[in-house]
């Protein structure tokens, strides 16, 4: 997994709940998961892409809690 750790710590979820985000892999590809809403965000060439519209959106849809 690529994301520097620092980095990881101030990145936050892009929907409304702005919560934190953990790396995961995923099918194959690291992605990053927010810990509310379990929306993930692809990361590309090591760079996150942190855009509502390339999310792939929780069981509930982006930005609602999860579970």
């Amino acid at each position: 997994m690529g994301i520097d750790a620092a980095l990881l710590e101030l990145l936050a979820c892009p929907s409304d709940d702005h919560a934190p985000l953990r790396e995961e892999q995923r099918a194959g590809a690291d992605v990053l998961v927010c810990t509310y809403c379990a929306s993930s965000f692809p990361i590309r060439d090591g760079i996150p892409v942190l855009l509502l519209d390339e999310a792939t959106p929780g069981p509930n849809g982006l930005g609602t809690a999860a579970g």
